[in-house]
């Protein structure tokens, strides 16, 4: 592992790289973010947050730093392998063909917080969409590591519902055993960047390498991944540790654009994701916010306090065990 250097956000933002194994493609790493303010961030912190980005993204909000700071936690973010940070020429962005890999990534992100806090640092993740995937079949495989869990729009079922996933399933599974990295047609029309980034009346900007649009292209073997991640959840899972879903109150799924669209989930169906929550552990509470975007963070301003707020009172109750 490297040590601390100054991150692309800047001040007090520190990234670190995890080398892990390599693949296919050649070297792999992590990418480990912290917001470390110079002198008011207790060196070994009681409480501390990763959070985890979801597909063709990585981490860029400084808010959602702060807002954890502000509550006492130290805040680290991972850049999985082949994403934003992470990202080495001639790899596939964004490429797994198991999410059983990122296990490598969340253990060393993990080894690392470890270090710093001690064993007895409680731990909270926070996973926005596949991150939110990603991170509750990790948490389910590493009983006792996490002490509380806060999914953003988690994608715990492929749209459409099961249905689809077992229609579809057939054919994405014989396409991956042949051309695991054959790309799919691309149907991102570019809304959700018009929704929220601030040349198109959002509020936000970011590395356009990083988070493109259209976002990166989806391949046969990645996609085999995320509905063998769907199963899973759809059998149900065992996350001992206390869980917060937020999601929109409403989705909106058009091939059209429409100003409604800076104030609803336009990627994933927020019903689905109410609906699979339930089945991540005993103690989930679902939470559905008016005019919430499909990264609730990235939301209005208004919108966005309501989010702080229920997570807030979320904590309130559970908080870190």
């Amino acid at each position: 592992m490297s040590s601390w250097r100054p991150d692309v956000l800047g001040e007090p933002f520190e990234a670190r790289t995890l080398h892990l194994a390599d693949d296919d493609e050649g070297p792999v790493v992590a990418t480990l973010v912290r917001h470390h303010p110079p002198t008011e961030e207790p060196l070994r912190a009681a409480r501390v947050v990763l959070y985890v980005h979801g597909w063709s993204d990585y981490f860029f909000q400084r808010e959602l730093a702060e807002y954890w700071h502000s509550r006492g936690a130290a805040f680290y973010a991972l850049d999985l392998r082949k994403y934003g940070r992470s990202l080495r020429d001639g790899q596939t962005p964004g490429y797994v063909q198991d999410l059983r890999t990122y296990d490598e990534d969340l253990d060393a992100a993990l080894a690392v917080i470890r270090s710093a806090h001690g064993a007895a640092a409680r731990l909270l993740v926070m996973g926005h969409s596949t991150g939110g995937l990603v991170t509750v079949l990790w948490a389910d495989r590493r009983p006792g590591d996490v002490a509380a869990m806060v999914l953003n729009s988690p994608w715990l079922e492929l749209q459409g519902s099961s249905v689809l996933r077992h229609v579809s399933g057939p054919a994405i599974r014989q396409l991956a055993s042949f051309q695991p990295k054959a790309a799919l047609p691309n149907i991102d029309p570019g809304f959700y960047a018009r929704s929220n980034r601030v040349e198109h009346g959002g509020e936000w900007e970011y590395d356009e390498a990083w988070r493109p649009v259209p976002s990166f292209p989806v391949r046969a073997g990645w996609l085999r991944a995320i509905t063998a991640g769907h199963a899973t959840v759809a059998r149900g899972l065992h996350v001992e540790a206390p869980i917060l879903t937020l999601a929109s109150a409403r989705s909106i799924i058009s091939p059209r654009w429409s100003e409604e669209m800076r104030s609803a989930d336009i990627v994933l169906d927020v019903d689905l994701i109410a609906r699979r929550s339930v089945q991540l552990g005993p103690v989930v509470t679902v939470v559905r916010i008016a005019g919430g975007l499909h990264d609730l963070s990235l939301s209005a301003p208004p919108v966005r306090a309501r989010f702080y707020a229920e997570i807030d009172r979320w904590l309130a109750g559970y908080g870190w065990g």
